[in-house]
């Protein structure tokens, strides 16, 4: 169920608002004058959405790179990753 609350409720009542935010982590919608105008929600789920964000960027990229045929070899690539390390160990 949405949690909608009109802007006037932030001055008002901000710690209910916060409360509601993070233990339901759902968000809560704020309108002014009846509409939609404000999305609030708690810091660890917004970090979150974040995180998942990036993560679907990231996997958008891959399988563009994919479609072009910007692709190597697995080997290669685990190749690479091993040599970085051991590169790194040896500053």
């Amino acid at each position: 169920m949405d949690l909608i609350r009109p802007s006037a409720d932030l001055h008002k009542h901000y710690s209910e608002i916060s409360k509601l935010c993070r233990e339901n982590r759902q968000p809560v919608y704020i309108t002014v004058n009846g509409r939609g105008d404000t999305v609030l929600m708690g810091m660890a789920d917004f970090q979150q959405m974040q995180a998942e964000l990036e993560l679907l960027r990231t996997l958008a990229d891959a399988e563009e790179d994919v479609r072009a045929g910007r692709v190597a070899p697995i080997e290669d690539t685990f190749n690479d990753i091993r040599g970085r390390l051991l590169a790194g160990r040896d500053k």
